[in-house]
């Protein structure tokens, strides 16, 4: 289906708007995406608005896992003047004796892993971090950045994302800017 067929939801976030195209990610569930990729002023707008809210709890350093979230680590980072860390999914050799946690993402449905880099870990140790995503859905990406950081010996002061999603309570404890709603079709596996 081309995107301009594709159902929307439309969000208001750092004063700029977005449709965000449902898509569905189980049967009779679908999920607005957020894809900041090469959105620059929603980047911009929501770092700027992010900074000080992480800023309040003092951390040292900014951590994200790769890749959607890349953008908006940078430019927190430049907001913030804090050095960041970006765990990646893929082992390569030059990563040396990196730490590993297991995953599941809302939008793959398969188990991934996260890995720390060997060069990072000494970066992160005795440090007080913010782990920060474009969206907390499951919670599984931010679990696993929480493993990597108790392995590494990093104290979490902050968690911070754009947006939130689904059960919004379950979030309480995460800074964003918005949350989305998980869109479910009641009507799905039910004969007509």
């Amino acid at each position: 289906m081309p995107a301009q067929e594709r159902e929307v939801h439309t969000v208001t976030v750092a004063g700029l708007q977005r449709d965000l195209p449902l898509f569905e990610v189980a049967p009779g569930v679908r999920i607005a995406i957020i894809n900041i990729l090469g959105d620059t002023e929603l980047v911009q707008a929501v770092a700027k608005e992010l900074a000080p809210r992480i800023m309040a709890a003092q951390p040292d350093v900014l951590v994200t896992a790769e890749a959607k979230s890349i953008p908006l680590i940078y430019a927190l980072a430049v907001e913030t003047g804090l050095p960041y860390v970006v765990l990646r999914k893929n082992y390569k050799p030059y990563m040396g004796n990196a730490l590993e946690a297991h995953t599941v993402s809302i939008t793959t449905g398969v188990p991934q892993k996260l890995y720390l880099d060997e060069k990072d870990q000494g970066l992160l140790k005795g440090r007080r971090v913010a782990l920060v995503d474009d969206v907390i859905s499951t919670g599984s990406t931010l679990q696993g950045m929480h493993v990597l950081m108790d392995k590494v010996g990093a104290e979490v002061v902050v968690q911070a994302a754009i947006f939130t999603e689904g059960d919004r309570a379950k979030w309480s404890d995460v800074i964003a800017l918005g949350h989305l709603p998980v869109f479910i079709d009641e009507s799905a596996g039910r004969p007509d």
